[in-house]
């Protein structure tokens, strides 16, 4: 539900209409239209997701790559449970709820604002101020809204739920203390400080971690008064079993060789690879084994900078050859 199409991610632009939003189930319909402001900064959430996956997985054979002119941003890759689909989950979530408390700090929404619940001194010297981001609000808002359409009793919503608060977690971790010196002559005699989240990359870089040890999960059907129930569990009970701050999926995901609509896949012929990286985004394993073509590309570039008194830089314009390696 959160990744859909360009009507949505332009939000922040244009009147928003709840009615014209694909993908929305009735509960998510009645959050927009009671807290139609807050919208434009949930459009954000998933913009700034979409961007971060591209960015963690830029050196894959699955690049995070969006499907042009269909609702679907990932198209068929989030059809399956995998761990790929597990991480745009996690990520779209914590998006959302990342920018709704950027949001809320900033003072562009009117429902929300600075956090005021402080327990304590924050240190020796030390008092409340600035404004501490309120991730409690931002979390809500995130789970009221993508987990609108995970209330099926099967496991693919399970899956979807324990993802996506995996995602909301990570920037509650990552929240840390930013101080401002005060006194006379710079002498820092009081501190002012408040909670603030990390920048999205660090929250990116957390949850590519999380994929890179996501945890296999197998599907466990029981009766309940509602009827059958599906659950997951682990499937190898030697390892240590996933938390609500680890990714979770039940399916293999397919290898991105080769184009395949089917798992919207697109393969990685023409992608550019690193020849002296033995990693996923080497020659080697990017290409699948197909081996790479090698062209030059000249560029211009600023070269012999010299810093002139005072106070300007001046530089002159040199063209450089570069190898680019493609896969085959």
């Amino acid at each position: 539900s959160l990744a859909i199409g360009h009507q949505y991610s332009s939000l922040g632009t244009q009147p928003i209409l709840c009615g014209s939003i694909p993908g929305l189930v009735p509960k998510q319909l009645r959050f927009c239209r009671n807290y139609l402001e807050i919208m434009p900064s949930v459009a954000e959430g998933v913009k700034i997701g979409i961007q971060e996956c591209q960015h963690q997985f830029r050196g894959r054979r699955w690049n995070c790559t969006t499907v042009n002119d269909s609702l679907a941003i990932f198209g068929p890759v989030l059809d399956k449970a995998t761990r790929e689909s597990a991480f745009v989950h996690a990520i779209a979530s914590a998006g959302v709820a990342f920018a709704v408390t950027r949001s809320c700090a900033e003072g562009s929404v009117n429902k929300c604002g600075c956090d005021t619940r402080h327990k304590g001194s924050p240190g020796e010297g030390w008092k409340w101020g600035g404004c501490s981001e309120d991730v409690e609000f931002g979390t809500t808002v995130s789970r009221e809204f993508a987990d609108a359409r995970e209330n099926r009793p099967d496991a693919r919503s399970a899956m979807n739920r324990h993802n996506n608060e995996a995602g909301r977690t990570s920037i509650i971790e990552l929240m840390h203390l930013k101080c401002k010196c005060h006194g006379l002559s710079g002498s820092c005699e009081v501190k002012t400080c408040w909670w603030s989240q990390p920048d999205f990359r660090v929250i990116g870089d957390y949850l590519k971690d999380k994929y890179d040890s996501a945890s296999e999960m197998v599907v466990e059907k029981h009766r309940e008064s509602r009827g059958w129930v599906e659950t997951l569990r682990p499937k190898y009970k030697f390892f240590k079993a996933p938390t609500e701050k680890d990714l979770v999926y039940y399916e293999n995901s397919p290898n991105f060789c080769e184009p395949n609509p089917e798992t919207g896949s697109f393969g990685t012929r023409d992608r550019i690879c690193n020849v002296t990286s033995h990693g996923i985004d080497g020659c080697d394993l990017l290409c699948c084994g197909r081996g790479h073509n090698t062209r030059t590309e000249k560029r211009k570039e600023k070269c012999h900078c010299i810093f002139h008194w005072c106070c300007y830089v001046r530089c002159q314009e040199c063209t450089r050859v570069y190898d680019v390696h493609t896969c085959k």
